[in-house]
């Protein structure tokens, strides 16, 4: 069996409820809308760095990230510093008083994105960024219509719900008004494919269609994920976005690139997903990695469209929270120093090539696709690209009993997602790879 790489930390011992009890708790108070990984759930107890542990010790390589939400690493010492620090001096006051930290993260923000892009709101959450972001779109250009991607997830508020076009992600409840969804740029399964140069640009005709035909001819918005996560790992083609943002500002509207996945140097060759595909965005919605695990989103916009929010209260009671932002700035700062970007590419790159020496082995391999640490293997039955739903739930399985945690997604299920904290290593890599070998040969030998 595959060895994961040494590691010098060992966890204390743990003498919590038993993962008996707290399935029986969790049964009896949660949400039954709560789902777990698994045939037989794990309970993570622990964290250090790349790894996780269980309550008996065992230890896992977190290949996922806490749903690309760890970007430092889990429990950073120079993070958890900063985080304790601000826990003992002042929990909370709300932006009615002054508070260094909202000022300092901001700046440090807006230091990363290009000049122009330098107001922050800050929120608690990737859904309730997106719902904000909507709000100032429709409030600075007095347009109505939203126009989002098909297969993309925005968020499980109501509003963010709306933007999502993923039924899997739907609730029958109203959502959604104003909202158009285009088709989405998928060149493995979509009408145009990795051979056709111009795949970019037929796909984004689709979004001149829906403003021309779909709409009123006056845009609010139009929203992507460079790269969409839950969606399973779907790349936009290059020349997508930029021909998107020509249509979208030509009718009135704003371009928001949704950077909750991609961004904070997660895919390797730049520090935010749409900086990939050559375009500017009017506003850049974060979470989930600008935090490194806590509470935090945050709208990043010009100071004209900022202005529009003026017209009336707008108020975030935990939103620019001092802890939080004490451990946003302290994972900013540790992403920059430690040149995180630069390891998602080199270690990206590594990956993504051993990768795809893999799908040669293996037909049921049928696509390997993304940038840096935000790769996606796509997995089929057949050369018709029939999705392999269950082999994908078994590939996540071993995995787990190998001791390499990853996710998945996609709209069948059958795309398996590998967003691991930026600060893993070159000895991780060559333990994913062999894992997923091992794995992929144990249940090709199995059909």
């Amino acid at each position: 069996m595959p060895k994961l790489p040494e590691c010098d930390f060992t966890p204390p011992i743990y003498d919590g409820p038993s993962k008996e009890e707290v399935q029986k708790l969790r049964g009896e108070y949660l949400t039954p809308a709560l789902m777990t990984y698994y045939k037989e759930p794990i309970m993570i107890v622990d964290g250090h760095m790349q790894y996780l542990y269980d309550e008996t010790g065992k230890r896992y390589l977190d290949a996922i990230a806490g749903i690309v939400t760890i970007s430092a690493g889990h429990c950073h010492p120079r993070i958890m510093d900063a985080v304790n620090e601000q826990n003992a001096r002042l929990q909370h006051t709300t932006t009615i008083y002054l508070h260094p930290n909202i000022a300092k993260f901001a700046e440090k923000l807006t230091s990363t994105l290009p000049d122009g892009l330098d107001v922050v709101y800050f929120t608690n959450s990737g859904s309730e960024a997106n719902d904000l972001a909507i709000l100032m779109a429709r409030a600075y250009t007095k347009n109505y219509d939203v126009i989002a991607l098909r297969n993309a997830y925005h968020g499980g508020s109501q509003g963010a719900m709306g933007l999502t076009a993923h039924s899997n992600w739907k609730y029958s409840v109203p959502h959604g008004f104003g909202v158009l969804h285009s088709v989405t740029p998928n060149r493995y399964r979509g009408h145009f494919g990795y051979d056709d140069p111009e795949a970019g640009e037929k796909y984004a005709l689709d979004v001149k269609d829906l403003i021309e035909r779909g709409s009123t001819g006056g845009i609010a918005a139009f929203i992507a994920e460079p790269i969409q996560g839950v969606g399973g790992i779907v790349e936009m083609p290059p020349g997508y976005l930029k021909s998107a943002y020509e249509y979208v500002r030509n009718s009135g509207g704003v371009c928001i690139a949704d950077e909750v996945q991609t961004g904070f140097g997660r895919t390797g060759d730049n520090f935010w997903g749409f900086e990939n595909n050559e375009v500017i965005p009017d506003m850049v919605v974060m979470a989930k990695g600008i935090g490194n695990g806590c509470p935090l989103g945050a709208v990043v916009t010009t100071k004209e469209i900022a202005q529009s929010m003026t017209e009336a209260i707008h108020f975030n009671t935990f939103g620019g929270n001092p802890v939080s932002c004490a451990q946003g700035l302290a994972s900013l700062e540790v992403i920059l120093d430690d040149d995180m970007q630069g390891n998602s590419k080199r270690l990206g790159d590594t990956m993504l090539n051993g990768l795809r020496d893999l799908q040669k082995k293996y037909p049921c391999i049928g696509d390997v696709r993304g940038k840096g640490l935000m790769v996606g293997i796509e997995l089929v039955e057949d050369q018709n690209k029939t999705p392999a739903s269950k082999l994908t739930v078994d590939v996540l399985e071993t995995c787990k009993d190998m001791g390499l945690l990853v996710g998945k997604g996609g709209f069948y299920g059958n795309v398996l997602r590998i967003t691991p904290p930026m600060c893993l290593n070159e000895e991780d890599i060559a333990f994913m790879l062999e894992v997923l070998d091992e794995v992929f040969a144990k249940e090709a030998a199995d059909v």
